[in-house]
């Protein structure tokens, strides 16, 4: 299966179990990797035969910036689902949430939720 990536997209969202993170909000990076056909795109160098990259963004911006959620995997599982139903030549997706700042005691880079849905999990 052909694929599309947005890599490292940075946003800022209220997302956390802790009443500071739903209030000050924090950064958050998501990783797409879109599958689907793109040969019709490839051979016909038409747009309406992939996906708009801008378009992505936007409804990823949406999500990760929109309503505060406890877990991120829900973040995440939420803009799968939008991004399955909004894209119709989308197939399947992989969705990964990174919270480079938990406020959580330890020594590491960050956490990362990392979820792969299709058509057949709807």
């Amino acid at each position: 299966m052909d694929k599309i990536y947005l890599n490292s997209m940075e946003f800022w969202g209220y997302h956390g179990l802790f009443p500071e993170e739903n209030k000050l909000g924090q950064r958050f990076y998501v990783d797409l990797e879109l599958e689907l056909d793109l040969k019709p795109a490839a051979q016909t160098d038409d747009m309406n035969q992939s996906i708009n990259y801008g378009e992505i963004y936007e409804v990823t911006k949406k999500v990760v910036e929109g309503e505060a959620r406890k877990l991120v995997e829900t973040v995440a599982e939420q803009l799968s689902k939008k991004l399955l139903e909004h894209f119709e030549l989308l197939d399947a997706c992989r969705v990964k949430v990174t919270k480079p700042d938990p406020p959580i005691p330890g020594h590491y880079k960050s956490v990362a939720i990392d979820i792969y849905r299709g058509r057949a999990d709807d």
